[in-house]
């Protein structure tokens, strides 16, 4: 049961939201930060700014692939900006512990413990230039003070994969990864599928846009599939693994695969892990396998409508809304 403070500061939490959302296109906006009011008043406007740490906050009302696309923010923003990054963990210990993201981090909290003050960024657009030079002059405002600024929360970053090398190195080498247990075979070509279902079933079936955009049928995994499966040349037997959420009965479309597995329901860091690991990813339009495929070194293949960008790199294949893409791309890669 939640407690009146608890309960406070959930209404509160709602009403700043709100007020956000509101005013988040209007001139006011960056007034209701302290930290626009500091670079209004500020004598540092023309510094540069090496002694301030950036961060970003992952959400804790949301979901693992939601969290790292703010923690990914964190860390390129960081570099954009010249500054230092400080690591907020993740809300769960589980994935903190199981991505291993903040090793080797200054930690947020322990700035705070040596007498760093925290400040909140306003939201800018990443590609509106006006905005984003008011982000640099605010930080350019703390020059030579301790300070953590932090951004609003979700604060966006598109292009996720620019981070890409960094959290490979910081995922592969986590204290966790000692402990990964596969049951993926070595010896066949394991091919990961993820459906998303799920959180976006009944927003679809209600006829929710948000919802609406992020649905896929069957079909369109069946599709690739079906290509993946006619282009693919391997000595290694291939086992198909369908990872999501529901009953085998909402698949009977991918029964007329051979080696096929289904994983339903199953625990998401087992999940995550095993999307990771696999030689050849099909994702979603979802965060909980875009980001793996960020920690991949298999060949990923891709919905193209998506809303975070993807690398130039032919282990990257992009696919049409109906489930077509370049096989001439498949057959080319070496792994084959």
């Amino acid at each position: 049961m939640m407690t009146p403070l608890q309960f406070v500061q959930k209404v509160r939490n709602r009403l700043y939201v709100m007020l956000i959302c509101r005013t988040r296109n209007r001139r006011i906006y960056p007034y209701l930060y302290r930290s626009f009011w500091h670079y209004r008043f500020s004598k540092n406007k023309n510094n540069t700014n090496t002694s301030c740490y950036y961060s970003a906050r992952p959400n804790p009302g949301a979901g693992i692939g939601h969290q790292l696309a703010n923690w990914n923010a964190g860390y390129w923003f960081a570099k954009q900006f010249g500054l230092q990054f400080a690591h907020i963990p993740f809300s769960n210990q589980k994935w903190e512990d199981f991505l291993g993201f903040g090793k080797n981090e200054m930690k947020v909290s322990d700035l705070k413990k040596k007498g760093y003050k925290v400040r909140k960024l306003p939201l800018f657009n990443e590609y509106n230039l006006n905005e984003v030079v008011t982000a640099k002059a605010i930080i350019k405002s703390y020059s030579g003070e301790k300070m953590v600024l932090i951004a609003e929360q979700d604060q966006f970053y598109s292009n996720q994969y620019g981070v890409m090398d960094d959290i490979k190195q910081k995922f592969h080498n986590a204290e966790a990864r000692q402990n990964d247990q596969l049951f993926y075979s070595k010896e066949d070509f394991n091919i990961a599928v993820h459906i998303r279902r799920g959180d976006i079933v009944a927003g679809a079936q209600n006829g929710d846009a948000g919802f609406l955009f992020r649905w896929q049928n069957n079909e369109y995994f069946v599709n690739v599939l079906s290509e993946v499966l006619k282009t693919l040349s391997t000595s290694r037997p291939v086992v198909i693994h369908l990872f999501s959420q529901g009953k085998k009965e909402d698949f009977q479309e991918f029964d007329q695969f051979d080696n096929i597995r289904y994983h339903l329901d199953i625990d998401p860091c087992n999940t995550f892990l095993h999307f990771v690991r696999a030689d050849l990813l099909i994702t979603s339009k979802s965060s909980f396998s875009y980001k793996p495929a960020l920690l991949s070194d298999g060949i990923k293949i891709c919905p193209r409508d998506f809303w975070h960008g993807y690398p130039k790199d032919p282990n990257w294949i992009l696919a049409d809304k109906d489930g077509m893409f370049d096989t001439n791309v498949l057959k080319k890669i070496n792994a084959f």
